[in-house]
Order: structure tokens, then sequence, then C-alpha cells
């Protein structure tokens, strides 16, 4: 009976350690390099399954990697994904970053109830709650004001720290970032 006891605990423990390994390893993770090290978000498609796949279709696409943390203000957050004015190495326009998208649509809003806290990824937007595209932003800090007002499509799950070493941008121009930081690459899994 010992015997089998230790074998249903072991199996148990392999069970965790493999479920623990295929969530991070799985298509719902994307991992960020920046340039003090990685960051892995885990994304969260049952709570905004349209912002979820356009992220990771993007990524998917190579279209993330190079671009800036045009808007970067501490204690708050680090906005980047524009796609299209942000890419540092293709076509950066810093009078632009953060006012463009990517070449797919905009999405309709994904509100949920799931909370702004340290880490938590969220989608940036303009006015239209339904304006969404390809820009996100990273929270330094709880922010329980945007609760329900924009769509959380994650949360950072390693490397949060690296995160806190983005170069912040400046108070006084909305944390406009003079020669930002930049992501390096961003795909999708571990």
């Amino acid at each position: 009976m010992k015997i089998l006891q230790f074998a249903f605990a072991g199996a148990l423990a392999l069970a965790t350690l493999t479920g623990t390994a295929f969530a991070q390893s799985s298509d719902n993770v994307i991992t960020i390099q920046l340039k003090d090290g990685p960051v892995v978000v885990e994304l969260r498609p049952d709570i905004a399954p349209k912002h979820v796949q356009q992220i990771k279709d993007l990524a998917a696409a190579g279209e993330y990697d190079n671009v800036a943390f045009h808007r970067v203000i501490k204690g708050f957050m680090a906005q980047t994904g524009d796609v299209q004015y942000g890419d540092i190495k293709d076509g950066y326009q810093a009078e632009l970053a953060g006012t463009g998208g990517s070449s797919k649509p905009d999405l309709p809003a994904e509100f949920s109830d799931v909370p702004f806290e340290r880490g938590t990824v969220g989608m940036a937007r303009s006015q239209d709650p339904n304006s969404a595209n390809s820009q996100f932003f990273i929270m330094f800090a709880p922010g329980d004001f945007l609760n329900g007002q924009y769509t959380v499509v994650g949360k950072v799950v390693e490397g949060m720290e690296n995160v806190d070493k983005i170069k912040l941008g400046d108070d006084a121009n909305n944390g406009a970032v003079a020669d930002p930081d930049r992501m390096i690459s961003v795909k999708v899994g571990k």
C-alpha cells in the first residue's frame, strides 16, 4: 500500500511539474526581449480573445521587433507596440510614435473585471473604447482608475525586474521618451 501511495505522489508531482512547464511554453505566452533580459507575459484569451490573437499574430510576424517604448511614466506604466511609427530600425518617427497602429483592423473593447495591478498588460487606445490595435502597456504599479476602461490582455509572470529598468520618459511631456528603449524581439512562446 505504501508503494502505491509513493507512486501516486510521484505521478502527481510529475504531472504538476509537467503542467507548469506546459503552461509556460504554450502559445498563450509571449516573450519580450529587452536590453536587460527577457520578460514573459502570460496572455489571457479567456477574457480578451480578439486582442490576444492580434498580439500573437503581430509577434509571430516580427512586427513588434525593435519597437520603442515611446511613453514611460514612473510609477505608472511603459507603453509600446506602435508598429507603424515606433520601429527604431525601420521608419522610426519619434514625433508620431504612439499615434499609429498596424495594418490590422482596430478591435472592439473586451473589458473585464480583471484589475490593473503591477505587471498587468493592457491595450492602449484613443478616446474611442473600440480603437485598440497594436499598442499595449505594462503597469509598474496598480492603476485602479483603469479598471473596466481598458482591455487587459495578460500579466508579466517573469522578468518584471527588466521592465523596471526601461528608460523613463519626460514627466513634463506626458512620459515621451527621448532615445527610447525598445523591444529587441517579441516571440510567441517562452
